[in-house]
Formats: structure tokens, sequence, C-alpha cells
């Protein structure tokens, strides 16, 4: 008897109802390789929604270890990673395979800044998932210049923001900066005078909004991989959770914005 027509066949199947929906190309998904930046709350939920999405090829990138405050907020923290000083990435990348036991998910401990530029070709989508500008530009131009779709997204409180970047064709990070970005770039603190990081509060969070958020970011990955490029955003969502609403703000693609090529 055929396999498909054995009672219960379907079910066996991991990914049988994500191939019921018409536009998602699955052999693709599981095919491309992604790249997610920050393993804080957002981190979590983008990994989680990949892994259960089909995406089996992940890196992890994050130089920060768990702390209990990030309990209430991330899926994949346990209380024996902070008494045990486990780093966020590796915690995300193993409970993120328990989910998806035949995904490579790869953790990498380390600035976001020291990654070689051949990381960002090695991989088909850029996830952002970061708290703080600097290294969203980092990640911004550096994706932009190797030709990889970035999906940039931040969570304060209530509200948060998507927005994707396909090179060459919309405008990027950089192209929406204003004066205030400037100002946050330029505070620095310096304990020591000999070592300069940039200084950012912390922020306040609320769960059921970085779900939202990092959903849309990997529905947005969805359709990339799967050829539907021009149903893309193509400016930037913000979403109000308080209010149950959500705008796009059309950003102009900056024709002297230094990330773009010339």
């Amino acid at each position: 008897m055929p396999t498909s027509l054995l009672v219960g066949a379907q079910d066996a199947d991991r990914f049988e109802r994500s191939r019921r929906v018409s536009w998602i190309d699955m052999e693709a998904v599981q095919r491309k390789k992604c790249l997610v930046v920050g393993a804080g709350a957002l981190g979590n939920e983008v990994v989680k929604d990949l892994v259960l999405s089909g995406f089996r090829r992940i890196t992890v990138v994050d130089m920060d270890h768990v702390v209990r405050s990030n309990l209430n907020r991330c899926l994949f923290f346990r209380e024996s990673d902070v008494a045990g000083g486990a780093s966020k990435a590796s915690s995300v990348a193993e409970r993120a395979k328990e989910l998806y036991p035949e995904a490579e998910i790869l953790a990498v401990e380390a600035r976001i800044e020291d990654l070689a530029e051949g990381e960002f070709r090695a991989h088909d989508l850029v996830f952002g998932c970061l708290d703080n500008i600097a290294a969203r530009m980092h990640l911004n131009a550096h994706s932009y210049l190797c030709g990889v779709p970035y999906i940039d997204g931040g969570t304060s409180s209530s509200s948060g923001k998507v927005q994707v970047v396909l090179p060459p064709d919309t405008p990027c990070l950089q192209c929406a900066t204003n004066r205030t970005h400037s100002r946050v770039l330029e505070k620095r603190y310096s304990c020591s005078g000999s070592e300069v990081s940039y200084f950012e509060p912390k922020l306040a969070a609320e769960i059921t909004t970085t779900s939202v958020i990092a959903a849309i970011q990997v529905r947005e990955g969805l359709k990339i991989v799967s050829g539907l490029r021009n149903e893309c955003l193509r400016h930037i969502l913000f979403y109000n959770g308080l209010k149950n609403t959500s705008e796009v703000l059309e950003v102009p693609l900056d024709e002297d914005c230094p990330v773009h090529p010339r």
C-alpha cells in the first residue's frame, strides 16, 4: 500500500501543515541558512519561529551570558543557565535543537563586530534582534555590502518595529537615521579611559509584543526564501500593542547613504 494512503501518514511529516500553505516553499526554507544576531528576548522568539517553520541551518551570535532577569521573557533560558553562567547563544542553540533535532544550529559567543565579512556572505538571511543602534548599523552595513537581506526588529515596552532591507532595492537602516540616533551613537561610557563602549539604557520589555515582532520578522523571511520578495515590507512597520494598531512609515532611499554602493 502506498505510504500516502496509510492511516496517519500525513501526520508523520513534521511540516505537513506548512506544506499546505500554498506560498511557502518548504524545500527552499530547509536549504537556506539564517544568521540571527542577538539571543535575548527577541532572538529567542525569532529562533523558535525559525525552527518551527522548518529552517534547519541557523547561526546564533551573542556575546552575553544569561542572567536572572532574562528568564521572564526568554523561552530557551533556565535557572540552571543563570547558576552555571551559560552563554545566551549556546543556550538558545541547545534548546532550539530540542524543538527540531535535525536542525544544525551553531552558537557564536562573540560581538557582531568581530565576525568576518565571509560570515555574512555565507548566509541567505540576516535577522537583527539587537537593543543598541551601533550594532544595528554594523549589521545593516555588512549585510547590505554582501547583498544579503536583513530583517531588523526592535521592541520597547508594548511597541515595536520591523524593517526589511533588500539590497539594492530598498532603503536601509542608515537611510532612516536622524539626529536623535546620531546623538545616541555619540554617547560613550568608559570606567578607565582605556576601554570605550557604547552606552545603552535598559529597555522595558513586554513579552507579547516581543512575540508579535519576532513573528513578523520570520514571516518576512519566509516570503523572501519562497520567492515573494515583492510582497515584503519595504519601509518600517510600527506596532502599538496598547492600541492594537500597526502602520507603515515610508522611508525614502537616501541617494547619499554611505552604505549604498555607487
